[in-house]
């Protein structure tokens, strides 16, 4: 032992001291040295002329260190009884406050350390870390920085040998401590601080990558790292504009705490493998909780976009879910904390789509979507428990509309850096959430349940609406499928004005592809459609599937949606820029044809007026008609067309003006109420448009057709129309299709005087057809109702006999070839031979 005491002492020694002075200490270290002294006689001179010296300017004696660590190199095996021995004599230099030696000492063990990478370093730590426990123990600030640039130093070897005892938890609490220093000199609270930030650093270094070391993951460690962390991070909360890469920073920002907290918690999530992210999150989010930071939200952003691009990114769902999950615990928080924490998932939500989201999609939405009904359970019973009235939180209903904006921009910015199918899967899932008065879905009753049902439908059709913002698909079949179109224009026939607004508007986001939709977001006469600069595609085989499919739907819709009373300017101004948007991006020449058919059917619609429209409302669908009608005219390119438009229109621009939508859809429009008795002049009439264009090659007979729309189980679900009127416009079309007005009616024959007559007798006959309607109408609305039932109920008869005569004809079985059979009750009964059994003529063999 003595040997490595003479040479350890040798390296605290500067100048000499006097011979005399050191006879104690050498007969002393000759009674110590026992069976070696024979062997340390050569160098015992040495170590007498340096031992007891306290003169501790200079520091260490380079030569002297050069032999003490060439020694230790020599004879490893010696290097436990150094470290034991150092460490003894530094904790006595401690007591003492001899704090010079222990500036030296620590400097020699650290030279020693650095230079000693062999099996045997290990016994040879257990007393370094021995002696910067000591330093971190002490009172005086300048020790623990001295012992955590050691450790530090420490940290950044890497070992050959794995130690299966070491434990570092006394380090991981010291130093978390140290980040929490209170200091009353702020310089020297820097220091602390950034000194334990330091010391956690080398911490993480030295046990992350070493399995056989102390797991840094578990929990008891990960609780103190992480908010030590976090609190020395808090001050960046005013500095928003701040960039969260390190490498965007100045000098002065690098030497500070809040830097260098940054870049530890950087570096300990870099290193966060699959399993061990839900233990270094989990604490983030206990921090925020605790010290309410959730409400200016600043601060968790900003930890959160430090996390999520720090981390793996084939890791970041496992961030989204510990949000989500923290949501729901939190869904019965005040809606400020909520907000925050929908804003924190909105943020890592964009960053995690360019990585890897996994199965986090539909999770997201899901869970997004049912905090949004939460809130609005709250907005109604304000209170957190539908159970209990009485001492529950008061909740304020703006806070609660805020939430819901917030969840609303939330699903918005997350879908739109999703990819295309994702985007489809999303639609689909949020419209499947709307409730509608359809068999699929169970709407609550009365008052409070109406307004919940409408609430709901609102916000669930603003997230689709942000969903659909930007969205671009080639095929519109799998764009809209039926599942999603379907209950999507059934909504398009609600009472409510704003949700059909909602309808049209998602309509139009995914039908414009080429962004041309600002392009008429203001409905107006257009002279020249060539400076819209519009980016038109020649209709695919996909959009042509598409319209054979679902074309008359649409029409229907559209024509329905002009008939609503309580249509204003932006519901024109949508039904304007869908009508343009079909035209633009699915329309082929059948297409083109129906849409003119639809436009007249709704100037019919305004002219005719059986609905009781207010003169606003009439006035806006001529306007509409006029709009659109100049626009298709100069996308045909049809010479003899446009002229038509453009004469009706000068001829409206001096007589009727309030017919136009310059004059329409102003602040102030200018409506007249002589549209009653308007002017064959001032109407596009639909003869000479089928005349115009099927000289062009266009399909006249189709053109000449009035565009009447189908009737469907949707009149009968929503609430536009009584039943009376759904059951008479049903008799009425039954009634001029029915078989046996065909029969009765007597074949005439068609010569040039009969349609002379057609021709001139044209507006009688519309009138006698108009009043025959109104009759029908007001047979239906004022006839008992057991009328009504017996003339249901005949017509039900004669279906049905109809229906069965049908039946009879297709079931029966041919006769068959070999004859007849009797039955057991005296029927007889056709058997026919089996198929494999028939001889068929040689050339229907194949």
């Amino acid at each position: 032992m003595n040997l490595s005491y003479f040479f350890i002492h040798a390296t605290f020694l500067c100048p000499l001291p006097s011979s005399a002075a050191l006879g104690n200490d050498t007969e002393r270290a000759e009674r110590d040295s026992g069976k070696e002294t024979s062997f340390t006689k050569p160098r015992l001179r040495l170590v007498q002329q340096l031992q007891r010296n306290q003169q501790c300017m200079d520091g260490l004696v380079k030569a002297n260190m050069e032999k003490l660590t060439f020694y230790a190199l020599s004879a490893p095996e010696k290097l436990d009884r150094i470290g034991a021995y150092l460490s003894e004599r530094l904790s006595r230099d401690v007591a003492r406050h001899r704090y010079g030696y222990v500036c030296i000492a620590m400097e020699a063990l650290d030279q020693l350390l650095m230079a000693c990478h062999c099996q045997s370093i290990n016994l040879f730590v257990e007393s370094f870390l021995k002696m910067v426990a000591k330093l971190l123990e002490s009172e005086k600030p300048d020790l623990q920085i001295l012992g955590t640039n050691s450790f530090v130093k420490f940290a950044n070897i890497e070992e050959d040998t794995p130690s299966y005892h070491r434990s570092y938890d006394f380090f991981v609490s010291r130093f978390s401590e140290m980040c929490h220093s209170s200091h009353d000199d702020p310089e020297i609270r820097t220091r602390i601080r950034m000194a334990g930030i330091k010391g956690l650093q080398g911490v993480v270094r030295k046990t992350v990558n070493d399995e056989l070391q102390a797991n840094i993951w578990e929990p008891q460690h990960m609780d103190k790292i992480v908010p030590s962390l976090l609190y020395n991070l808090q001050h960046t909360e005013e500095t928003e504009s701040r960039s969260p890469s390190p490498l965007q920073t100045t000098e002065k920002e690098k030497e500070s705490p809040t830097e260098l907290a940054e870049r530890c918690l950087r570096e300990l999530l870099g290193r966060a493998a699959y399993g061990n992210i839900k233990n270094a999150i989990k604490p983030v989010l206990i921090h925020l909780d605790n010290h309410s930071l959730w409400e200016p939200k600043i601060f968790a952003v900003l930890c959160f976009k430090i996390i999520m691009y720090s981390i793996q990114p084939q890791h970041s769902h496992l961030v989204i879910q510990q949000l989500l999950g923290h949501l729901d615990a939190n869904s019965k928080s005040a809606a400020i904390v909520r907000a925050g924490i929908v804003e924190v998932v909105s943020e890592a939500a964009v960053i995690a789509a360019s990585g890897s989201v996994g199965p986090t999609v539909l999770e997201v939405f899901n869970t997004l979507l049912k905090q949004l009904q939460l809130s609005i359970d709250y907005e109604l019973t304000g209170s957190y428990d539908s159970r209990v009235n009485i001492g529950t939180k008061i909740i304020k209903e703006q806070e609660e509309r805020m939430f819901q904006e917030a969840v609303i921009k939330t699903i918005g910015s997350f879908a739109n850096t999703l990819p295309t199918y994702n985007r489809t899967e999303v639609m689909l899932f949020i419209m499947s959430k709307v409730p509608l008065p359809s068999l699929q879905h169970t709407l609550d009753t009365g008052r409070l349940g109406d307004i919940r049902n409408r609430l709901i439908q609102m916000m669930l059709l603003k997230s689709l609406l942000q969903v659909t913002i930007g969205f671009q698909c080639n095929n519109m079949l799998t764009a809209l499928p039926t599942s999603f179109l379907d209950p999507l224009l059934s909504a398009s026939l609600m009472e409510d004005a704003e949700i059909r607004l909602f309808v049209l508007e998602i309509l139009l986001s995914i039908i414009d592809r080429h962004g041309n939709r600002h392009k008429f977001s203001t409905i107006s006469i257009i002279d020249d459609i060539s400076v819209l600069k519009l980016k038109v595609d020649k209709c695919s085989r996909e959009d042509t599937l598409f319209m054979k499919k679902h074309s008359q739907q649409l029409y229907r819709h559209i024509y329905l949606s002009c008939n609503e009373p309580t249509n204003i300017h932006p519901h024109y101004e949508a039904l304007y820029g869908m009508l343009a948007m079909i035209s633009i991006e699915l329309a082929n020449e059948e297409v083109v044809v129906d849409l003119i058919r639809l436009v007249l059917a709704v100037q019919d619609l305004a002219l005719n007026n059986e609905d009781n429209l207010s003169v606003y409302n009439r006035c806006a669908l001529y306007a509409l008609c006029a709009a659109y009608l100049n626009l298709i005219s100069q996308l045909t390119t049809v010479p003899a067309f446009c002229q038509h438009i453009h004469e009706v229109i000068e001829v409206r621009q001096k007589k009727a003006t309030y017919l136009l939508p310059e004059e329409v859809f102003i602040e102030k429009p200018g409506v007249s109420k002589d549209v009653d008795n308007l002017e064959m002049e001032v109407l596009f009439l639909q003869s000479k448009i089928s005349e115009v264009l099927g000289g062009s090659g266009y399909n006249s007979d189709r053109l000449s057709t009035p565009y009447v729309p189908q009737l469907t189980d949707e009149d009968r679900l929503s609430k536009r129309k009584s039943i009376g009127d759904t059951i008479s416009l049903q008799v009425e079309v039954e009634s001029r299709n029915s078989p046996e007005r065909e029969e009765r009616a007597p074949a005439e024959e068609i010569t040039y005087e009969t349609l002379k007559n057609a021709i001139v007798d044209s507006v009688a006959v519309e009138e006698q057809e108009r009043e025959r309607r109104r009759q029908v109408v007001e047979k239906f609305q004022k006839a008992p109702f057991e009328e009504i039932a017996a003339h249901c109920g005949a017509r039900a008869t004669m279906l049905q006999s109809k229906l069965n005569q049908i039946f009879e004809i297709t079931i029966r079985p041919p006769p068959s070839p070999s004859g007849t059979i009797t039955a057991a009750y005296g029927q007889t009964q056709h058997h026919s031979i089996p198929v494999y059994e028939m001889k068929f003529p040689d050339l229907c063999v194949y």
